[in-house]
Parts: structure tokens; C-alpha cells; sequence
């Protein structure tokens, strides 16, 4: 399967996130701060970094969070077949049901594509 380029419309950010950060702009921008200072305190590369908050989303069970990382592992250039990998190696951690839910979630952004 061919990999995915970033999107050349601007990422959309979910409504619910957009009607936080105006009703409180100080935490939101902290917290946009925070997710920087992590994204850049280590060596990790783009991509490595957007498939670890994947698979950190995918363990959490987090579907909004799953959504959101598929997005943007598509943005920074992850192939599908890198972030259904992902997925696969959630099987023997969380379990097939688990990880059945993941993929459903996953395939709801790339089928969106």
C-alpha cells in the first residue's frame, strides 16, 4: 500500500477540544506547552514518537485518542500498513477483542482517507 502524505488542508482539531481551550485559553495553552516540552525532551524521531502515542492510546483504550494519533501518524508520513503494525502488536498485551477495537478505530480514519 502506497504511504500516505500529509494532508494539505489544515488538521481540523475536534470540536469538544476547540470549545475547551476558548472557554479556557491559560489551560489550554499550557497543556499544548506540556505536549511540546515531552515531544522534544528526548531523541526520538517524528514518527517514532507519533506511533508510540498510538500504541499509548490504543493500551488506554482511548478511541478519541486513537483517532487523533492516526491522523497525525499519517501527517508525519506512517505508512497504513506502520500503523495497523501498531495495532497487531497490541494481540498479545491487551487481547484480540481489544485489539479488534483498535483496528476498527484505526480503519475509521483511514477509511475516511
Amino acid at each position: 500500500m502506497k504511504k500516505r502524505s500529509p494532508s494539505t488542508k489544515a488538521r481540523k482539531k475536534p470540536a469538544r477540544f476547540e470549545k475547551f481551550g476558548r472557554k479556557y485559553p491559560a489551560i489550554s495553552e499550557a497543556y499544548n506547552a506540556l505536549g511540546s516540552a515531552a515531544h522534544e525532551a528526548g531523541p526520538l524521531n517524528g514518527k517514532t514518537r507519533t506511533l508510540v502515542k498510538l500504541a499509548l492510546s490504543i493500551g488506554a483504550w482511548r478511541e478519541g485518542a486513537v483517532h487523533s494519533h492516526t491522523r497525525r501518524a499519517l501527517e508525519e508520513g506512517c505508512t497504513v500498513e506502520e500503523i495497523r503494525h501498531v495495532v497487531l502488536l497490541a494481540i498479545t498485551t491487551l487481547g484480540f477483542p481489544s485489539t479488534m477495537a483498535a483496528m476498527s478505530w484505526v480503519d475509521d480514519v483511514i477509511d475516511r482517507g
